[in-house]
């Protein structure tokens, strides 16, 4: 008797071909439902659909079909059990030799706008997940498929092994089936949480398909790989490299935290140069051009070898600049023909476009010893209108607008952070330092003599008025910090002893 194939398939590429090798070339009789089922016979293939071959017709508008005995008894049979085998034949059931299934397009739809509830809840698979665990479970006895990847190989394997499948492959593939379930029971947890409930859940459940093997991690020694949440089309999966090497473990988290800077700025051409997660320059300009000229010359020592994002399509101009130097990675909205035929003479640079620089992950997670933390992300735009001016002097309209200026940026900076900024430019930058008086020296230092006349942004209160008179000797004309010390009048005090305008926002930014 012919050998027996179980076919019903969503994403449904390659469906068809495979089916046909399967019985041209070895001699398999298919069962189908719904969709897969008609494509099949469209093809001009023979196949018995699974309410024919079960007796039962499909109901509820095809919720159920295949959750049967007749289809379940077939999969999950042991051949090596007599027991099993005399169960088949009293029920009439022929034993399923290959289980071809994908599950219903769920994160697909979700991802798209406009999505309601009972939509999303129509695109939880029931019988597919069913199916696809029977299938798994009794990989010694058949051989089951959920990703048409996998095809060519399978077909290989018949070819290769006198028709027959390696336990090797079935095993392959058996856990190929239950990460795609785990996965897909993930996405669907993970969205009726944000659906169902405000607070984080009480079970957190973190799953991923890998997109990349990588050369190695954060050193040499240590193996690594990049994997994706949800969709390819989201996210930085959904950037286009346009030129340039792999991108690495390091490129990758540095072209995020340039990403989450950049976000900040939506109004106005901006670029920032990361180093080390950290930016050494942040500028805006009246041309993408001149954004990042400022940010460049910001601190071009350090921006040597640097991450650059820009908030704003390549142009010619700002490619001729971006060539001037050695840098890493460029990510921008766009690229220009020309900008391209520009970069192009530097041909190792990682040019990446990527539409949408502004969205960010919902939630940081960080791995501890015997488990990880979780937090919602630091996405808070910043709101001058519930900001405190207490100081005697208030802030002129160009000065509260470069205060908002050195605050954005000061949120990206890693603590104890210090940020000193004119003329929408960092002039220096105080990070991860163990004290917020040795970050406040480092960014005075790096600002030189253009501290005269700007602004300083910290990421945490000071608990003592040293700082504030450091900033005043140096020119610094006013603060912008979160407040929240039981000393904040001292430094208060300071402020308005010396001439300063200081400014509380009522909201802290660490980044640890």
């Amino acid at each position: 008797m012919a050998r027996l194939a179980l076919l019903s398939v969503s994403n449904k590429i390659g469906i068809v071909d495979l089916a046909r090798c399967l019985v041209e070339e070895f001699d398999f009789e298919l069962i189908s439902s719904g969709g897969t089922a008609q494509i099949l016979k469209d093809g001009g293939l023979p196949v018995t659909k699974v309410a024919d071959y079960t007796g039962s017709p499909e109901i509820l508008g095809g919720r159920v079909k295949t959750l049967h005995p007749r289809i379940h008894g077939g999969i999950l049979a042991r051949r090596d059990v007599s027991e099993d085998l005399t169960d088949l034949e009293n029920n009439q059931i022929r034993p399923i030799d290959l289980v071809v299934v994908n599950l219903y397009p769920f994160e697909e739809t979700i991802t798209k706008p406009g999505v309601t509830l009972s939509e999303a809840v129509e695109q939880i698979d029931i019988g597919g997940p069913a199916m696809l665990r029977a299938a798994s479970k009794n990989f010694t006895h058949l051989t089951m498929l959920c990703d048409p990847a996998y095809y060519g190989e399978y077909l290989q394997e018949l070819r290769q092994n006198k028709g027959t499948t390696s336990l090797q492959f079935r095993q392959k593939c058996a856990l190929k089936g239950f990460s795609h379930t785990a996965s897909y029971d993930q996405a669907i947890a993970a969205y009726l949480s944000k659906e169902f409930q405000d607070t984080l859940p009480q079970q957190y459940h973190l799953s991923g398909g890998q997109l990349q093997s990588l050369r190695y991690g954060e050193n040499p020694h240590q193996p690594a790989a990049w994997y994706q949440t949800g969709t390819t089309t989201t996210g930085w999966a959904a950037a286009t490299k346009l030129q340039g090497k792999e991108l690495s473990y390091n490129n990758l988290v540095d072209l995020e935290a340039a990403r989450s800077i950049i976000a900040e700025f939506t109004d106005t051409p901006a670029a920032t140069v990361i180093k080390h997660t950290n930016p050494c320059g942040v500028a805006v300009g009246s041309t993408l051009v001149e954004a990042y000229q400022k940010a460049f010359n910001a601190d071009s020592v350090s921006a040597f070898g640097g991450i650059v994002a820009l908030n704003r399509p390549i142009d010619a101009a700002t490619a001729q600049e971006l060539t001037k130097t050695f840098l890493e990675c460029v990510v921008a909205p766009g690229c220009e023909t020309q900008a391209q035929e520009i970069l192009a003479a530097k041909s190792k640079l990682r040019i990446l476009t990527l539409a949408d620089l502004t969205t960010g992950p919902k939630e940081t997670v960080k791995a501890i010893a015997g488990g990880f933390l979780v937090q919602a992300a630091d996405d808070l735009m910043a709101d001058t209108s519930k900001w405190q001016v207490v100081t005697e002097r208030q802030p002129t309209p160009e000065e509260l607008a470069e205060l908002l200026f050195a605050w954005r940026v000061c949120k990206h900076v890693k603590s104890n952070a210090i940020v000193i900024t004119n003329h929408g430019t960092t002039l220096g930058v105080g990070a991860g330092q163990m004290n917020r008086v040795g970050s406040v020296k480092i960014a005075l230092e790096q600002a030189g003599t253009k501290a005269q006349g700007a602004i300083l942004a910290s990421d945490g209160f000071f608990p003592f008025d040293d700082s504030v008179k450091t900033a005043a000797d140096a020119g610094i004309t006013a603060i912008v910090q979160p407040g929240g010390s039981l000393r904040d009048q001292d430094s208060i005090k300071a402020a308005n002893q010396l001439g300063l305008v200081m400014v509380l926002t009522g909201v802290r930014h660490f980044l640890h």
